[in-house]
């Protein structure tokens, strides 16, 4: 999958580079996830939107009391959707 960092950073409306070293690991935290969810690594635009939604996810909401349900679902139902195509569905 091809996510730069200035792309995830636009998206989340991040100007500055101090959290760069976090925003990188969620990355990778997302496709780590992913794959332990039995999606495998794509180059489809839906993988690419879960881990976006996945490090979004976790990097707006960093205080765990937090209960998120509306985007928990919005991810849930993408990596049901890339199990069920084997990550191919673009």
């Amino acid at each position: 999958m091809n996510l730069s960092l200035e792309e995830l950073k636009k998206y989340l409306r991040i100007d500055g580079s101090e959290d760069d070293d976090i925003l990188t690991l969620l990355i990778d935290g997302a496709r780590e996830y992913l794959k332990n969810a039995g999606v495998p690594e794509s180059e489809s635009k839906l993988y690419k939107l879960a881990v976006m939604l996945y490090v979004s996810l976790h990097y707006e909401n960093r205080d765990p009391s937090v209960k998120i349900d509306k985007l928990n679902f919005a991810f849930e139902s993408i990596v049901l959707q890339l199990k069920e195509y084997g990550g191919d569905a673009s």
